[in-house]
């Protein structure tokens, strides 16, 4: 037995297929676009302002941790040489031997003095106004004083 395809139905099969091709729609209406460009912006307008105010906290935290170790890196110092580096030798002492520095026994840094978070060298003062040195960095303004992530940051 063989089965044949009736013409008629086989031709009228074809056409539906094509009608129901034809009423099927592709792609998305601009109705449906703006919607989920909203949904995106509201998004985004409540994470970006959680998500950079960690940022800045993240910031204070390093400046903390560099401030803690550069005045570890100080106290071995003071071990070796029985003082802490001049106002002109600087955090460089550090790294590199000052001239007529018997005792020193450094590097006492693995890598250059770094910066503050913000790009902007520690400042270290010897006498310091609180202790025997200041080390601190003025925060993200660069200028003494200032509250929030613009406060300085320091040994105290």
């Amino acid at each position: 037995m063989r089965f044949q395809i009736d013409p008629v139905y086989g031709a009228r099969a074809k056409r539906m297929r094509l009608a129901a091709r034809r009423r099927v729609p592709s792609g998305f209406t601009l109705l449906e676009l703006l919607v989920v460009i909203v949904i995106i912006g509201l998004l985004a307008g409540y994470v970006a302002p959680r998500y950079f105010a960690q940022v800045g906290k993240s910031e204070i935290q390093v400046a903390r941790a560099q401030i803690d170790a550069l005045e570890k890196a100080l106290d071995q110092y003071r071990l070796d040489t029985r003082r802490y580096p001049t106002a002109e030798q600087g955090l460089g002492a550090l790294v590199s031997r000052p001239a007529n520095e018997p005792g020193w026994g450094g590097p006492y840094l693995r890598k250059a003095v770094p910066n503050d978070p913000w790009g902007r060298p520690y400042v270290y003062r010897t006498p310091g106004q609180r202790g025997e040195f200041d080390l601190l960095s003025y925060g993200r303004d660069g200028r003494p004083g200032g509250a929030g992530d613009d406060a300085d940051i320091g040994t105290w």
